[in-house]
């Protein structure tokens, strides 16, 4: 790690300011690259764009399309330098899982963290995340008397002058990341709660812009920090969020339970309980048990997505029917989506889609 004392003024900001205040033009897009060479770039950016979700090149700003709609949500704990995600969430819970891990990944890799909070001070988001199921073991408040952790509501980040400026906001980004890196942070983790544009502050009607262009910082130089973008699905309509949401290279997903290549296991949120994917045979029998397991004090009911299982043995099947018995030894309904034809045939031979506490929802494949 670097010697400098955190706290210096990084000497090198003008040269990184002046990168990030560049405008896009109309002649932006994915492939633009920044002027000059790369040895002319300051430490922590390249002149080659950063790669996109799960290997494929990021899609167009402003694409809107059906298939633009479409693209893969990427795990929290994938997350690289360079990417700017959304987060989407129908749930506090949902977002607080993707949250700790986000800072948990970052502190274990000494980055710097930089919450933006709607208007919750620093205790209120500290407790918040504090009492995250994942939080154990993860030390918020050193980090934030060591300044490894910060957190500002937006009327601090975005409103100092009184008015919300795209560009003013992207150099004051860019001075953050150039303080930390000189600091010797080895990256710069931000996140903001984005449900401040819709208060009407004076200059948050710019807000797309201001997506769209540090959006464009993003892909055009690779700087060693990387940021999630929260909106709350409950606040934005349907046509807005999906605008808000075409200015990032994808959105960001909570990690999965177990992925052994075979079975892919993630938790989902509203309503409670899993998403299995590919197989459940021998190999992946416990993997499942441990799962249902630690769902097991889910109360009133667990909804398990079967939508992408594509083989299930009788001896995991009989597992998932299972888990109506909860953890706490009281039983729940649990709610088989989306279930695949061949696994709702095994379900009606065995007898088990008629038992109590099992509800079946058919796939419509």
């Amino acid at each position: 790690m670097s010697s400098i004392p955190r706290g210096d003024d990084p000497p090198r900001r003008g040269r990184l300011l002046r990168l990030l205040r560049r405008p896009a033009g109309p002649q932006d897009g994915p492939s633009h690259r920044l002027a000059g060479p790369a040895a002319d770039l300051p430490a922590g950016l390249s002149a080659d764009p950063p790669a996109g979700l799960d290997g494929g090149g990021p899609r167009p700003p402003g694409d809107l399309s059906d298939e633009a709609d479409r693209i893969p949500h990427k795990p929290v704990g994938a997350m690289v330098f360079g990417d700017h995600l959304s987060l989407s969430y129908n749930s506090d819970e949902e977002r607080r899982a993707v949250l700790t891990d986000y800072v948990r990944d970052g502190l274990r890799a000494d980055h710097k963290i930089i919450y933006m909070s709607d208007d919750r001070p620093a205790p209120a988001v500290l407790a918040w995340l504090r009492d995250a199921p994942g939080a154990a073991g993860l030390d918020l408040a050193g980090a934030m008397a060591g300044g490894r952790f910060v957190v500002r509501t937006a009327e601090e980040a975005y409103m100092a002058t009184g008015r919300f400026d795209p560009d003013e906001i992207i150099s004051l980004v860019a001075t953050e990341i150039e303080l930390a890196l000189t600091q010797g942070y080895r990256g710069v983790r931000v996140t903001g709660e984005e449900t401040f544009c819709l208060r009407g502050w004076p200059g948050t009607e710019r807000f797309a812009e201001f997506e769209r262009k540090i959006d464009q910082v993003f892909r055009t130089s690779r700087v060693n920090a990387m940021a999630i973008c929260q909106y709350d699905r409950r606040w934005f309509d349907g046509p807005r969020l999906r605008r808000l949401e075409s200015h990032h290279m994808g959105r960001v997903r909570v990690n999965d339970c177990f992925d052994d290549g075979t079975l892919r296991i993630t938790p989902t949120f509203t309503p409670p309980g899993l998403r299995l994917a590919g197989a459940i045979d021998e190999s992946t029998f416990p993997a499942v048990q441990e799962a249902l397991r630690a769902a097991g004090g889910t109360a009133g009911h667990l909804c398990l997505d079967l939508s992408r299982l594509e083989f299930c043995d009788m001896a995991g099947l009989r597992a998932l029917v299972g888990a109506r018995r909860s953890g706490n030894g009281m039983d729940r309904q649990v709610i088989l989506r989306e279930v695949p034809d061949h696994l709702a045939l095994m379900l009606r031979i065995a007898g088990w889609d008629s038992l109590p506490g099992v509800y079946v929802e058919e796939g419509t494949r």
